[in-house]
């Protein structure tokens, strides 16, 4: 047995973004996606939302790169406060209020950094997940699962904090964010030496992953047996996808995307995905594409059904 999720991650991060995970929902294979409750776009993702019942909706937690819900003041060793840094004068800010201008504190590399030593505090991490999920929550969507921008969760120390805070919040389903042993097939990531790099950076990462299933396990969760997607992010065509759908091993797997319009607001924003959101786009909406899903003997599910119905 073969089964998929497809989710698309950044639901809210704008407007095109959001327009491009309704067109991959209504007319292409994404089955969830995941909502950033700081989105920039995040209400109009909440109107998207009530309008797809088919579509599972899971939160977006976001630990790093932009704004946080809670204030910088009660994560301190997450977010920034510049008023309490001197870097940032109040006549620079006069105009802002003091939220707008909160950010999280560090980039990918150091977060990792941090998190690897210890140095993030697990109680600020459930704070400010909890914070986030519940805003969903209180807009009216149910919540099926979690997962984090830049798959952060893939380090123990954010895990558990996060699997409290879903826990907390009536959730019990968390993305698994480490792969197969080889997601493509020799000759593709030969054809592609970019993608080694990636791929060798993810397996050194992938030491984590007894201890996430151990948590998961633990704790009550349901996830499925790793993602695909992750390696081939911003390089996703047409020829990966039909090679990533047919080399997908037994089990449930989640294929994570990034569909978006690569409209003004994008490229103003804070991402390296531009141009490759709307060829993921294309790629999602192609006939082809669930073509090859069937030709395999995929089933394609949603976050909801794997929740309502686990794997054997």
């Amino acid at each position: 047995m073969r089964r998929l999720i497809v989710n698309a991650d950044d639901f809210g991060f704008t407007s095109g973004v959001n327009r491009a995970i309704v067109d991959a929902h209504t007319g292409g294979v994404v089955t969830s996606s995941t909502l950033m409750a700081n989105g920039p776009a995040f209400e109009e993702a909440i109107g998207f939302a009530r309008t797809m019942p088919k579509l599972s909706i899971g939160c977006h937690v976001v630990l790093i790169d932009g704004q946080p819900v809670l204030a910088a003041t009660q994560l301190p060793s997450l977010a920034i406060d510049p008023d309490s840094d001197p870097s940032h004068s109040s006549e620079a800010h006069s105009g802002e209020t003091r939220s707008s201008r909160s950010h999280f504190r560090d980039g990918l590399m150091t977060f990792a950094a941090h998190a690897i030593t210890g140095r993030i505090d697990a109680d600020e991490v459930v704070a400010e997940a909890t914070a986030q999920i519940r805003k969903i929550q209180s807009a009216g969507i149910v919540v099926s699962h979690v997962d984090t921008h830049k798959h952060t969760h893939l380090f123990p120390t954010i895990l558990r904090p996060l699997l409290r805070a879903a826990a907390a919040c009536g959730i019990r389903a968390v993305r698994n964010p480490f792969g197969p042993r080889l997601p493509l097939r020799s000759s593709q990531m030969l054809a592609r030496p970019g993608l080694w790099t990636r791929h060798a950076e993810l397996r050194l990462l992938g030491r984590f992953a007894g201890k996430f299933r151990e948590a998961v396990d633990r704790e009550g969760f349901v996830a499925p047996d790793g993602t695909l997607g992750i390696v081939v992010t911003g390089s996703l065509d047409e020829t990966l996808f039909r090679a990533i759908a047919r080399s997908i091993p037994p089990g449930t797997w989640e294929f994570v995307c990034h569909p978006g319009y690569n409209d003004a607001e994008l490229q103003a924003a804070q991402t390296r995905l531009r141009e490759s959101r709307e060829t993921e786009l294309r790629v999602l909406t192609l006939l082809a594409s669930r073509a090859v899903l069937q030709q395999e003997g995929i089933e394609l599910i949603s976050y909801r059904e794997l929740v309502e119905k686990p794997a054997p």
